[in-house]
């Protein structure tokens, strides 16, 4: 099962990675979004004990930590933040320069 939760996060990862370095900006923007959610779950991943235990109030035993899950909420909030300023700079661009491309964006003048 380890295995499977490493290969989903470096595929996450990659695409998310692949997608960011296009020039389409609102693929680029996607594509941070999709690093994010592979770095969610990392997080999540890494707070598993033994990658069996759950972190339920009332488990007796050996619980799995609760940080890395209140570092996933904040991570959302954080990247749902930062997702939103960067659709208000994408709309602005797109009214602006009526183009997605960066290339094009960045050879124009005002």
């Amino acid at each position: 099962m380890e295995i499977i939760k490493a290969l989903s996060i470096g595929a996450l990862f990659g695409i998310g990675l692949y997608q960011l370095l296009r020039r389409n900006v609102i693929r680029s923007a996607i594509g941070l979004v999709i690093i994010s959610n592979a770095v969610n779950l990392f997080l999540l991943s890494i707070g598993a004990y033994d990658g069996v235990v759950e972190a339920y109030a009332k488990a007796v035993g050996q619980r799995s930590d609760a940080l890395p899950q209140a570092l996933i909420l904040t991570a959302i909030v954080i990247s749902l933040g930062g997702f939103a300023f960067v659709l208000a700079l994408l709309y602005v661009i797109a009214a602006r320069y009526r183009t997605g491309d960066s290339d094009e964006v960045k050879g124009l003048s005002h």
